[in-house]
């Protein structure tokens, strides 16, 4: 079986070496909240009572803060001058 979404986010926060409150902030950049609870319940084992599956839209938006997080936030584009 492939990697789920939980595994990836396993994946990404070690080797980006990320705390929880790093990974609530990298959230907060997209307007995304996330508590320390939620997050303990996606990184618990799959047979765990209170294993929470990481979805679609949690990675997604996890994934667009830690572009954001990583490069900075995208620069302006400027107004294109029109020629007379």
């Amino acid at each position: 079986m492939g990697l789920t979404n939980n595994d990836i986010f396993k994946k990404l926060r070690v080797a980006h070496k990320l705390t929880n409150d790093d990974i609530v902030k990298i959230c907060a950049l997209v307007d995304f909240r996330v508590s320390k609870s939620e997050l303990g319940a996606i990184f618990r084992k799959e047979g765990h009572e209170k294993y929470m599956e990481c979805g679609d839209q949690f990675l997604r938006n996890f994934l667009d803060g830690l572009i954001i997080h990583l490069r900075g936030p995208m620069p302006e584009k400027k107004a294109k001058s029109s020629k007379q």
